[in-house]
């Protein structure tokens, strides 16, 4: 559904003439099965669009109405350029702010935006924020195993490309994990309740192991990451991040829930791993009082999350301050146009940590001209105008979302005894 419109909603500054927008949209595609969201925004001006990314994958439909039927009205008529007033306007339009699909929906059109005015500017986004701090972007892979052996084929697969930083993860016997392929139960193991339940106790043996593994098998010339998803009881975490200190890990990735961020300070107290956490933050009220206590090392927003380039970039600027760097969210339910922005903002940030990657398959690549390219282990700058990504639109409609998209859930998973475990 597309809005235009001739009754602008105009700030009191407001030209009467020059580029105004005129229509805004949400299109939903799933070249590689995930379903995608990206917000077009056109102009008055022939040729001039942009495209952001809105993708929330679980909740996309709803996504899509809000920026159809809710930011599309507000935005008829203004001007492009004024990118902070609009991201400051839309935020409070609902009047109650924040939450995944509201700040989704922004996004989209922030960077749209953003887009928009390189395009203006004939300039990519990186230098409109300053210029790049770095030739190119450092990247961590993934690597996974059903056990410490296949995990370490992997990292060593990785670094002969280029890598020198790789998250690793590993099943455990006979229970859930998470991140990477289910391993036999051993043959004295108590068949769980649950199939593949979820066991913390196992799951922290099974870490001591691979990670003694991997620094014996792959030495340490790589940086190595571990994410715990949340998904052990902060007292757990505590430990875990203890046990981890041996083997020198780059970071520990989100070992609390957002609901559980002052248990930081405990781990804080009682480790020095490295901590990176933010993938489910969408509230400066969640990530100020880890900022302000120095309660990590990164943070790890997702940029559609928190509603795109200008806040992410704000908020970059706020970590610098307080010794932290970044390393955003890049998983594969994150649109090339997400991508590029994540690029964007690492190129030109002074304390860019580290960058996510994933990799996109030929059909993606092709409904998105431009998708951000890798190599040797690193994400290289675009030197487009804007943020260098192109929309097949009349391709994506091939592809479009399953039929059971709309209703998409994460799965949680669930204890022996069959109770609920956050994912």
């Amino acid at each position: 559904m597309s809005h235009t419109t001739d009754t602008p909603t105009e700030p009191p500054w407001a030209q009467p003439s020059g580029v105004r927008i005129t229509g805004v949209r949400a299109i939903l595609t799933a070249p590689a099965g995930t379903t995608l969201v990206v917000v077009r925004v056109d102009t008055n001006e022939p040729g001039l669009y942009g495209f952001g990314c809105a993708t929330f994958t679980q909740r996309a439909a709803a996504v899509a109405t809000v920026v159809d039927d809710y930011l599309a009205p507000q935005l008829i008529g203004r001007d492009p350029a004024d990118i902070t007033d609009i991201a400051a306007t839309l935020h409070v339009s609902g009047y109650w702010r924040s939450g995944p699909v509201l700040n989704n929906a922004l996004s989209g059109v922030d960077m749209a935006l953003w887009d928009i005015k390189g395009k203006q500017a004939g300039l990519p986004v990186w230098q409109l924020l300053g210029g790049r701090c770095r030739t190119a972007v450092p990247l961590y892979a993934h690597a996974a195993g059903r056990d410490a052996e296949e995990v370490a084929d992997e990292v060593r697969d990785l670094m002969s490309q280029g890598y020198r930083h790789v998250r690793c993860q590993v099943a455990v016997p006979g229970a859930g994990t998470y991140g990477a392929p289910a391993a036999a139960a051993p043959g004295s193991a108590r068949p769980p309740l649950t199939p593949n339940a979820w066991d913390p106790a196992a799951y922290r043996r099974t870490l001591r192991g691979l990670f003694e593994h991997l620094r014996r098998e792959v030495g340490a010339e790589v940086e190595l990451i571990h994410d715990l998803h949340e998904r052990v009881h902060p007292t757990d975490a505590v430990r875990i991040a203890r046990d981890m200190e041996p083997y020198d890990l780059f970071y520990l990735e989100d070992p609390v829930a957002p609901e559980d961020i002052e248990w930081l300070r405990t781990i804080r107290s009682h480790s020095v791993t490295p901590i990176a956490i933010g993938e489910l933050f969408t509230n400066p009220a969640e990530y100020r009082p880890v900022l302000q206590e120095r309660l990590c090392d990164f943070i790890r927003v997702h940029i559609s999350a928190i509603g795109g380039i200008t806040p992410a970039w704000r908020l970059a600027g706020a970590c610098e301050l307080f010794g932290v760097r970044t390393a955003w969210h890049g998983p594969g339910d994150v649109s090339p146009v997400g991508h590029a922005a994540n690029l964007a903002l690492d190129l030109a940030s002074p304390n860019f940590g580290i960058q996510e990657q994933h990799q996109f398959g030929p059909a993606v690549r092709e409904v998105f001209p431009g998708c951000p390219e890798i190599r040797d282990g690193h994400l290289w700058p675009s030197f487009e105008p804007g943020l260098g990504v192109d929309f097949d639109e009349r391709l994506a409609l091939t592809y479009p979302p399953g039929r059971t998209a709309p209703g998409h859930a994460w799965k949680p998973p669930r204890r022996a005894d069959g109770a609920l475990q956050r994912p």
